[in-house]
Formats: structure tokens, sequence, C-alpha cells
């Protein structure tokens, strides 16, 4: 038989209406709502596409969306001046600066002039360190979007083999501390690691974020293996029309899976919603408040 398909949309438009209902209650309860800045750093088409969908969806469940497009010569200061200023404004609870930013700046100093209780994207050197010490922190929207699938899918995770196929400070290595703080054993492999398809064969759960098109066969995969594909690459496809496919090859690893995600339509939409869950997250613990249920569990 061939692998179940994991469906983040479905998933994730669960998220987003768990996340509206609790953003009304806050709503009604204390007459005040989430609210959520990102900021834009030149033109780049994707980040214009991703930044678009994030402020339209934070909208749609009930949060405060707010926009800043810089010109691409946007000096650090002025830059650092903008994150100052959100920093200090109480109407905003998350700060998001869209990476990649223009290569006059730089992104390491920018991320970790964010307010960590306001890192919504979980970049910060703080709820870095928080999660990787299993403390109680903001983690970033795609490993945890991720998590979240597995959990559905699998249950427990304890005693699981999982392989992270790329170490990459987004991905691969938060995704390895949410899996092992789930109690499984994680091997993270790299592009230096020695026989690199034996090492993910031997792995009960793949999540594949290495940013090079279908690189996972189906030979790679062990029979009833879990396979989560992060990667998103556009690829020529028919009449001279680019494709999206993932770091894995879905046709021959679905032969050979027990379940996978798509490419599109699998972890790609699990982002924004869990970015949405952050941001109701980081509201609450500012405000004193418990941690919203049911969001990420």
């Amino acid at each position: 038989m061939k692998a179940k398909i994991i469906d983040g949309k479905a998933f994730a438009a669960d998220i987003r209406a768990r996340v509206a209902a609790q953003v009304a209650s806050l709503k009604s309860d204390r007459e005040r709502v989430p609210g959520l800045a990102v900021v834009l750093v030149g033109e780049d088409p994707a980040s214009e596409v991703y930044v678009r969908n994030k402020g339209r969806q934070t909208k749609e469940v009930g949060m405060l969306s707010v926009e800043h497009r810089l010109p691409a010569d946007t000096s650090e200061g002025e830059l650092l001046a903008l994150i100052e200023s959100l920093n200090a404004d109480s109407d905003i609870h998350g700060i998001l600066v869209q990476l990649p930013l223009p290569e006059h700046l730089d992104a390491d100093l920018v991320i970790n002039s964010i307010d960590p209780a306001k890192d919504v994207d979980g970049f910060h050197i703080s709820n870095v360190g928080l999660l990787g010490t299993g403390q109680k922190a903001l983690v970033p929207c795609t490993p945890l979007g991720c998590l979240m699938l597995l959990r559905d899918h699998l249950g427990s995770l304890s005693g699981l083999d999982a392989v992270v196929v790329g170490r990459s400070n987004i991905v691969g290595k938060p995704m390895a501390n949410l899996l092992l703080g789930d109690s499984a054993t994680v091997t993270i492999v790299h592009s230096r690691t020695r026989d690199l398809p034996d090492v993910v064969r031997r792995a009960d759960i793949v999540v594949a974020a290495v940013g090079r098109p279908e690189m996972i066969t189906g030979d790679w995969i062990k029979p009833g293996a879990t396979v989560i594909d992060v990667g998103i690459n556009r690829v020529p496809g028919d009449s001279g029309k680019t494709r999206l496919v993932g770091d894995v090859d879905f046709a021959s690893a679905r032969e050979v899976a027990g379940a996978i995600t798509p490419v599109p339509g699998g972890v790609g939409p699990m982002t924004i919603a869990c970015l949405l869950a952050n941001t109701l997250t980081a509201f609450c613990r500012t405000n004193g408040l418990p941690d919203p249920e049911n969001l990420t569990a």
C-alpha cells in the first residue's frame, strides 16, 4: 500500500480556527487582541508573497496585523530603531523580521535586537538556548509544525529513531531539540555524513530540510517510516513553467513510507499557523495569562 498522505493544509486550518476562537474570547473578556508586526526590507519576490499571506491570515484570526515595508538600502541603524520602537509598543506582542535580509545588514544582530518575549520566529539566542536546555521558549514555527504533524500521526515519539537531514539554525537544529524533548533518538545528518543513505534508512522518522530538490529517494526510506518534507524547491516543469517539489522524491518515497507530507500542502501551511499560535502565546505570557490551550499539543 502507498503511504498515507499527511494533510498539513487541513491541520493548519484547524490550528487557525482554534487560535481565532481564543482571540475572540480575549477580545470579549479583555477588549484587547494579540498584535503581530512583520518587517520586510527590500523586494524579494518570495518574501513579498510570504508577508502578504501572513498579514491576511493574521487578520482572519482577529489579530492586529502591522506591516513595515522598508527599502532595500535601509541602514542597520534605521532598522534597529524600528525594532526598538516595536519592542516598546504595548499593542505589539510578536515581531518578525522577514529573512533573508539585504547583504549589508547583519541578520544575527537584527534578530537578537528583538525582545525575546516578542520573538515569535524563535530565532533569538535566548529562545534558542531555552529550547536547547528543555525550558519554556518561543519555538521556531516550521519545526514546531513538523512536531505537531508527527505527534498527530504517531502519538508518542518516545524511543523512535529520528533522522533530521540538514543542520540549519532555522529548521535542522531546533527540530532535533524538539524531537529530543519528545524522547526520540535523534541523528542529524548533513553533507559530510558518511554513508548518508544508510543512516537515513535506519530511521522511523525522517525530517528532510536540506534544500536540495528530490534528493532523498524511496530506496533511502525504511519501510513504514514517517517522512516529513520541509523542502520547497522550484524546478522546471512542463511548457517552461516551474513546479514545486520537496527535498524528498515523493513518488518513490510514497511507495515505501508509512506516511509522508506532500509538497505543496504539507509542512508549508503549518509555518504560518504556528506563527499565529506563537503570537497568541506571547500575548498570554506578556499579560500573565496561562499559555493558550490545545494549540501545539
